[in-house]
């Protein structure tokens, strides 16, 4: 038994000892990790109704169908619907009276042998948690990230047990359950990008929120949803496509906003012959250093203020990105981790102007270069967005924009290479608009805030009273 981690043999003893607690395991890939704790600690008859591993891609199609990629989500449901239905078909009868079930399974892609593979995998509960009534299940996704095979089995098994006691004893408590996921770990060991509730227990979770507390929380770096509030798994969305960003605060999202994307994601496809029209993915992105500079004196998010955008972003129907990555080489990185096709980022001049900032590098050894380097390293493209000065009344486009004296040829190069491209077309009507000014309107109930926002988002401002709105 595994000495060191006395918290993971607490939990685990703590189920196998609550005599209404009774279930199946099903694990693919990375050997029976989760289950072998249950067995360890000892009284697992008291707990274990069955435990299998269906290794063979052949055994495992007889038993759950075909798959086209068995580290899915959609195996991983296939899993726990399967094993559930045989767990209350056989033993209901006898003992549904008295026994809250359960079912965990997962399907993991551990570190090959030569290192090459992405080491990721799904883990799931479904459970009651009253005798026969429906059914609740938690999903989540992980990456491991420790160098060998048999460590990251190792951290497999404690997030694996975590989850299952989070879902049998907390499961009234989302928020605690879900920063108890890496009890016994570290985020250096594993990351959790994804996890999803459902069932009446789970009828009120915002998924949204949960994707937010995800990257404060510190359990990923990024978290995404669709416009339906649903959360996302970046590699199902981003996997073989090319990649759209837009970053802001969308406090709210504005004409500007909406018009940078389109016109963007037009020269995007106009000018990159392996950027076919209909298979863009655009993300619209939210920083945690945007959220925490809107947060209230103690440094708490404002959660109806992230909500209020999450909104007005849905109205418009953008899936949105929520990131912990400030510098945008480290964007450009985690995006490059899902997709080897084109991605591109459009901006503002004003963020093109920050970009250019050495400060913001000094913390590398190599400075601005190294991470011009990083951002530009798969041929990523930045879309630029003219800017209108609000006191002369200049406009000031990417040909005559300002650098340092040190960095002009820096900048040259980079525009004479088409890595940084000027966004011609546009709607000049909406370069007086700013989010600032917006929000600054709609509090003082200047009713003009509206020609500034598409009709669905001041709707919904004015319906739900977002941002100070007062009528």
């Amino acid at each position: 038994m595994d000495r060191d981690n006395v918290g993971t043999q607490q939990k685990a003893l703590a189920i196998n000892l609550d005599a209404r607690k009774y279930g199946s395991f099903a694990e693919i890939g990375a050997g029976q990790e989760v289950v072998r704790w249950f067995f360890q600690v000892g009284a697992a008859a008291g707990t274990i109704a069955k435990s299998m591993s269906a290794y063979d891609m052949m055994v495992s199609d007889a038993i759950y169908g075909a798959s086209d990629r068995y580290v899915s989500r959609g195996r991983l449901q296939d899993m726990l619907d399967h094993e559930y239905r045989l767990l209350v078909e056989r033993l209901d009868a006898k003992r549904g009276a008295d026994t809250e079930f359960f079912v965990f399974a997962d399907t993991v892609a551990a570190r090959n042998y030569k290192g090459t593979n992405e080491s990721h995998g799904w883990l799931g509960v479904k459970f009651q948690t009253a005798a026969r009534n429906e059914p609740n299940q938690i999903l989540i996704h992980v990456r491991m990230l420790d160098k060998d095979n048999i460590a990251q089995q190792e951290a497999l098994s404690i997030i694996g047990v975590n989850l299952i006691h989070g879902a049998l004893f907390d499961y009234d408590q989302p928020e605690e359950l879900l920063t108890d996921l890496l009890d016994g770990l570290s985020v250096e060991r594993i990351e959790v990008d994804m996890i999803h509730f459902s069932g009446p227990t789970f009828a009120s979770v915002d998924h949204r929120l949960m994707s937010l507390k995800l990257v404060h929380s510190g359990l990923t770096n990024a978290a995404m949803f669709a416009a339906s509030g649903e959360i996302l798994q970046p590699s199902e969305i981003l996997y073989k496509r090319p990649v759209l960003v837009e970053r802001g605060s969308f406090r709210p999202v504005t004409h500007v906003n909406l018009d940078m994307l389109e016109c963007a994601r037009q020269q995007f496809v106009a000018n990159n012959d392996d950027v076919p029209e209909g298979e863009v993915v655009t993300l619209m992105e939210i920083t945690m250093k945007n959220l925490l500079s809107t947060a209230n004196g103690a440094g708490e998010i404002d959660y109806a203020d992230f909500l209020a955008r999450a909104d007005v972003l849905a109205a418009s129907g953008a899936t949105v990105l929520v990131s912990n990555y400030f510098e945008y080489y480290r964007l450009a990185a985690y995006l490059g981790r899902y997709t080897k096709r084109r991605i591109g980022i459009t901006m503002g001049v004003p963020s093109l102007v920050e970009l250019f900032d050495e400060k913001f590098y000094e913390h590398l050894e190599g400075g601005i270069l190294e991470a011009f380097g990083r951002l530009f390293k798969n041929d990523l493209r930045l879309y630029i967005y003219p800017f209108k000065d609000q006191k002369t009344g200049q406009l000031i486009t990417l040909q005559k924009m300002k650098v340092a004296e040190n960095l002009r040829n820096l900048y040259e190069h980079l525009v004479e290479n088409g890595l940084v491209e000027s966004l011609d077309y546009y709607n000049k009507d909406y370069l007086s608009i700013f989010s600032r000014d917006c929000l600054a309107k709609i509090r003082s109930s200047d009713s003009s805030w509206e020609k500034m926002v598409p009709t669905e988002v001041a709707a919904i401002i004015r319906e739900r009273r977002f941002f100070g709105y007062a009528g």
